[in-house]
């Protein structure tokens, strides 16, 4: 699938609008195909034949079930299908709508734009997210959690959207579905599936700043005549540099799903997920922060610390299998099953210190050839439906869950030195990668989770509902870390009440606790994280759930949270971990779906306090404020065009940064402003243009020890064609 282009080079410095449109137009088969899908909107008698036309029917709102922001039903945290003002917990549906209006192409730029959930963008191709002050590393693939240790890349947030249907996120503590109650949040990425009997699909081109070209295909396709058996392929792949000098990346992907009716009443699926990932010249961190004398340093956003030799691979291979089985009662059993694998060889080097203002002189590299894999098997067995007590029809939902996660990862130094970089003034990534040391086991570790899990939600009355439930998690580690088990019930609690047919109000509890992969200084697993969440709020639905909102208040308290030190355990690359207590607590506010046929909206807010026992602020470098719209409306008057566009906007954050020449810097808020259209050319063509960071806004994205800087004003225009 790879073509040859040829790439003239561009310099990024003082980007403009204009720089970047030149890079958009360098000729490649995405802006030939985008070029060739707006030639029929400039016929001659200026009308197309095909325009899409709004009818008050069935079809209708099939259509505005595929293209709401919002979903009427999910069964995000509780297993059970209930709608959002049911769920007594915050929660965020991404639907796969809003993700191609906002050109969302990767899970971490879905997290990025949830309300509540900000990003730690550590360098160039590594990213942690957190929600409520605390860091996020429960991702589910179809409800079977993966734990991710933010110490070694396996890429799990670059992951492709293509192939998901849409992203459930659930902020607080959420021990029902994940095994553990991690209070910041659990994202749960929900595949598309081959759910036509009718041959479907979609392909689409995309042209973009820095010499981006995207191209994927889906498609859908009944396998016999009746339907019963369907097939569904998702690939893509994606070659782009971006605003640093030198950098270059390129991935592909591709998902085959089967999905088989076995009777009326019984359906198997089962598929393979693949993608694969390479970039040269990937940053490891980022640009000092400060001057040998103290002073903040100004550098361009282009500048690259890398070595001309540094690149980052990463290869992911899922497999997966579903069987469920309803019953005529009402009730309906599941199980979900996977064994996954991800690799990653990354060789990678960093300046680091502090340079001398006039000479750049004093920078040191820091390098490493790092290997690792992580295997993932898992399976997911429950069970849930109505039941009849004291004249009243209730909810139970049952279940259990094993999972063994073996993570080996090992790595090699090179001998270059100080001597070795000509200061940091004339850094270009020339130079020599020296001899590397003999491989190293950093560490190889297995973790065991096994859980049984209950829930149910009883009817108290016609306004009033219970839910109450609890997880039993027993967890093992092995390995080089050291031996360790922990096990505990993690109950939990919510109760709604209906105030109308519009209101509800909610309150919730939840128990946490979280087994923890960091360790300490000495290398030992840190314990587990242990303590309480509490949530309250109001929550709106409105025209069967088409327009949502919620206002949350909550407060979290742990105890033996694992915090950075930033130190390393030995003369590994692996940061030591310190034990904390902490208290959370703040306000969400939400409203996200229809505000009218024609017009889509969501909008959030978030304000939260995070600090340690003594008032020690805990990670005061992710905001702690935060406003995100984005909104798309239809013309009435011209219904084949489509306009929209977003802000996301931040308050001031800081950071003490210990043993710098200065130990404090901080950052003004930012404002980041989106713009996007899209034109409907034909019935099956559409054309769409997306504008981020209108306003060229230079701003970080991570402060710290070094700086990584966003990015700068980017555009991008694609073409996609329906069947």
């Amino acid at each position: 699938m790879t073509v040859p282009i040829s790439r003239p080079e561009v310099s990024h410095k003082n980007d403009s609008l204009s720089c970047s449109a030149a890079g958009i137009f360098t000729p490649s088969i995405a802006a030939l195909l985008v070029m060739a899908a707006l030639q029929p909107a400039f016929a001659a008698d200026g009308k197309t034949t095909d325009t899409l036309t709004v009818e008050a029917n069935a079809d209708t709102a099939a259509a505005q079930a595929t293209t709401d922001y919002s979903v009427p039903v999910t069964r995000a945290g509780t297993k059970m299908p209930l709608t959002l003002r049911d769920i007594p917990q915050s929660a965020t549906i991404v639907t796969k709508q809003r993700i191609q209006d906002q050109k969302l192409q990767s899970i971490g730029e879905v997290l990025s734009n949830t309300t509540g959930v900000s990003a730690s963008n550590i360098d160039s191709d590594r990213s942690n997210y957190y929600s409520r002050g605390f860091m996020i590393n429960n991702y589910l693939f179809d409800g079977i959690p993966t734990v991710v240790d933010n110490q070694w890349d396996l890429g799990d947030t670059a992951g492709d959207t293509e192939i998901y249907d849409r992203i459930e996120v659930i902020r607080g503590a959420n021990s029902l579905s994940t095994g553990s109650g991690n209070p910041s949040a659990s994202v749960n990425m929900v595949r598309k599936h081959a759910d036509s009997k009718v041959l479907t699909g979609n392909f689409s081109a995309e042209t973009g700043s820095w010499d981006k070209q995207r191209y994927t295909g889906d498609i859908s396709t009944p396998l016999n005549e009746s339907g019963t058996v369907r097939g569904r392929a998702i690939g893509g792949y994606q070659d782009n540099d971006k605003w640093i000098d030198r950098y270059s990346a390129r991935k592909k992907f591709l998902t085959l799903v089967l999905d088989a009716d076995l009777t009326d009443s019984t359906t198997l699926s089962f598929g393979w997920d693949y993608q694969q990932s390479h970039t040269n010249d990937p940053t490891w961190g980022g640009l000092p922060t400060f001057y040998s004398d103290g002073s903040r340093t100004r550098y361009d956003r282009e500048n690259n610390t890398a070595a001309d030799w540094t690149y980052s691979d990463k290869e992911s291979n899922k497999v997966f299998a579903t069987l469920t089985q309803k019953f005529d009662n009402g009730w309906q059993a599941q199980v979900n099953g996977s064994h996954a694998k991800t690799t990653f060889d990354t060789r990678l080097m960093s300046s680091y210190l502090y340079p001398d203002k006039a000479t750049g002189a004093g920078i040191a590299p820091f390098d490493g050839w790092n290997k690792g894999s992580r295997k993932v098997d898992a399976v997911d067995i429950y069970a849930n439906g109505p039941f009849e007590l004291l004249g009243r029809t209730h909810e139970l939902m049952a279940g259990g869950s094993y999972s063994k996660q073996e993570s080996l990862f090992f790595n090699s130094f090179s001998d270059i030195s100080s001597a070795d970089v000509n200061g940091f003034n004339n850094w270009d990534g020339n130079i020599d990668q020296g001899d590397w040391s003999a491989w190293k086991v950093e560490k190889d570790d297995t973790i065991r989770q096994k859980s049984a899990y209950t829930a149910a939600r009883f009817s108290l009355a016609d306004p009033l509902s219970l839910l109450v439930g609890a997880r039993y998690t027993d967890w093992r580690g092995n390995g080089t870390s050291g031996n360790k088990t922990s096990s505990k019930i993690a109950p939990y609690a919510g109760l709604t009440y209906d105030i109308n047919d519009t209101y509800s109000v909610y309150t919730s509890y939840t128990s946490i606790f979280q087994p923890q992969t960091f360790r300490s200084a000495d290398a030992k697993y840190i314990g587990a994280v242990t303590g309480k969440s509490y949530e309250t709020g109001l929550k709106g639905d409105w025209n069967n759930s088409r327009l949502t909102a919620t206002l949350s208040l909550f407060r979290t308290e742990q105890n033996n949270l694992g915090n950075n030190t930033y130190g390393t355990i030995g003369t590994s690359t692996e940061y030591a971990y310190e034990s904390i207590d902490a208290v959370s607590r703040g306000v969400e506010f939400e409203v996200n779906g229809a505000l009218t046929d024609n017009w889509q909206m969501t909008f959030g807010a978030s304000r939260y306090i995070a600090e340690q026992r003594n008032g020690t602020a805990v990670m005061p470098e992710i905001p702690r404020t935060t406003a995100k719209l984005f909104t798309r409306y239809r013309l009435p008057m011209l219904p084949d065009l489509t306009v929209g566009g977003g802000v996301n906007w931040q308050n001031k954050t800081w950071a003490n940064v210990d043993g710098a020449p200065a130990d404090y810097i901080d950052q003004s808020p930012v404002t980041l402003v989106n713009l996007f259209s899209r034109y409907q050319v034909t019935k099956q063509l559409s054309v769409q243009a997306n504008i981020n960071n209108l306003f060229d806004k230079e701003y970080y994205d991570y402060l710290g020890t070094y700086v990584v800087y966003g990015a700068p004003r980017n555009v991008s225009v694609s073409a996609n064609y329906s069947f």
